[in-house]
């Protein structure tokens, strides 16, 4: 399985891009957004890649960020929903918009992407939304894919060994994952203060809970009241 990609660009299409890996060029199939955001020809670049096998075909698709990788996944995992769809949801939407719209129940926001229908974008937002906090808390802190240093300039020699970083107290393992919680609600669109008081309040419920659970309590408590 091929997840990453790291290179130089050698040319962009309208739906893919190819990067030069070393001697090898590998055609990636890309969003329109994310397609837009790529350097030009010559340029260091580098996505994370799920590579769709099928009898007749081997195609790499290509991600900024895991995020955006793991929705690519599961949107693919709906009935009705294949690669083009999936990237078209992508494209319109990015990622945090795809978690804002499955987390919140906007069937709208999903079926404003191109060749999506309201059928589909009801069964996307019906079977995917207990997922999202779990995206969510994955992408909450998470680094994109980034060029590898030796693409531009040679890494210097540490001076000395790395020291193993020690693990972090319950303390601060539970003030990470609410920061990440907020950070998470943040990108949905929620206010800093109602964000703040519905983790504050989950958080309170569950002092030991983790940022996926942090995020699915809140959302619960967030959610308009019947």
């Amino acid at each position: 399985m091929i997840g990453r990609i790291a290179g130089r660009i050698e040319y962009k299409a309208t739906d893919h891009v190819l990067i030069d890996v070393r001697g090898v060029g590998y055609v990636v199939y890309c969003s329109d957004r994310v397609l837009a955001a790529l350097p030009g020809p010559g340029e260091a670049a580098a996505l994370y890649t799920d590579l769709l096998v099928r009898e007749d075909l081997l195609q790499l698709y290509g991600f900024p960020t895991l995020t955006e990788k793991e929705w690519f996944r599961l949107l693919m995992s709906v009935q009705g929903v294949g690669a083009k769809a999936a990237l078209a949801i992508l494209g319109t939407l990015g990622a945090d918009g795809v978690s804002r719209a499955i987390a919140l129940g906007d069937i709208a926001s999903v079926k404003a992407a191109k060749g999506i229908g309201p059928k589909t974008a009801q069964r996307v937002v019906n079977e995917l939304k207990d997922k999202a906090p779990a995206v969510m808390a994955m992408g909450a802190g998470a680094a994109p894919a980034m060029p590898d240093t030796e693409l531009t300039e040679p890494a210097e020699p540490a001076s000395r060994p790395a020291t193993p970083a020690a693990a972090p107290s319950p303390q601060a393992a539970a003030v990470s994952a609410q920061s990440e919680a907020l950070s998470a609600l943040g990108h949905l669109g929620y206010a800093p203060g109602e964000a703040a008081a519905a983790v504050a309040q989950a958080a309170g419920e569950d002092p030991e809970a983790g940022t996926e659970t942090l995020i699915r309590a809140a959302l619960k408590l967030l959610a308009p009241q019947a």
